[in-house]
């Protein structure tokens, strides 16, 4: 029997990146895993010829998505125990110091990982109030430190980071057995992690190894840690967990 076995789970942004490992490790230890991202052909691929899971394309900004989202995984499987809010973005522009982030990049960023985690919860509040279950939002160290180099993101993982502990208190009062956590990845090798690293210009790869010498460990994180976390948080082991922040960043925010 897996850790999460026979709960059904929602994985946005399920289709790259620390999305698709945690769908892929739920999905191992007995979840049934939709997997949903606006990328329906990256989606599909990781949905594709595996039996307990499936694909649903998925706009986190909309409301209308969520709702058709959430009726179909409860019109399909009577219930909804899991949600990982993991979709985000990092930039829509080359820079994103506070002097020169533009207010169309800083809407972008907020709408994808500000307001599509807002509207999960919301939605997955809904679904779940009767049953219970676990909501785990993907936050970062972001959320926890000054970003001077990504004043949208920072902000949007900030908020994202409250509103965690605001869903716990608010569910936990009206007895709906419904926790909510937040993970908080920090250097990971990522697509995205080549972004960070990419904004504002210079070496990419010096830029990599500085970040790296950062870091006790002396090593970046994989999606597969990430993934690991969330995993712990939305199983019954974590049962009486609720409103905490996990932080998989080898020690990097402690310095």
């Amino acid at each position: 029997m897996g850790r999460v076995d026979k709960k059904i789970a929602i994985v946005t942004g399920g289709g790259n990146g620390i999305g698709r490992a945690i769908a892929e490790r739920l999905a191992v230890e007995g979840a049934i895993v939709t997997v949903t991202d606006q990328n329906s052909e990256a989606g599909k691929a990781v949905a594709d010829g595996v039996d307990t899971m499936q694909f649903l394309e998925h706009d986190v900004r909309i409301e209308a998505d969520w709702a058709k989202v959430m009726a179909s995984v409860t019109r399909q499987h009577g219930r909804l125990d899991l949600l990982i809010n993991n979709a985000g973005i990092l930039a829509t522009e080359s820079s994103q110091d506070v002097e020169n982030t533009s207010l169309d990049q800083w809407r972008t960023v907020n709408a994808v990982n500000s307001e599509g985690v807002f509207l999960g919860c919301q939605h997955a509040i809904e679904a779940m109030k009767a049953t219970g279950g676990s909501i785990v939002n993907l936050s970062s160290i972001a959320a926890l430190m000054a970003t001077p180099h990504l004043a949208a993101y920072g902000a949007s993982k900030a908020a994202v980071r409250q509103l965690t502990k605001t869903v716990a208190v608010h569910c936990g009062r009206k007895g709906y057995r419904i926790r909510c956590n937040s993970v908080h990845p920090g250097v990971i090798q990522t697509s995205m992690g080549d972004h960070v690293m990419a904004l504002g210009g210079g070496n990419v790869e010096q830029k990599w190894a500085a970040r790296i010498a950062a870091i006790p460990l002396g090593e970046a994180g994989t999606v597969h840690d990430v993934a690991s976390c969330v995993l712990f948080l939305a199983s019954d082991e974590a049962r009486h967990i609720t409103g905490a922040e996990l932080v998989v960043d080898g020690g990097m925010t402690i310095c």
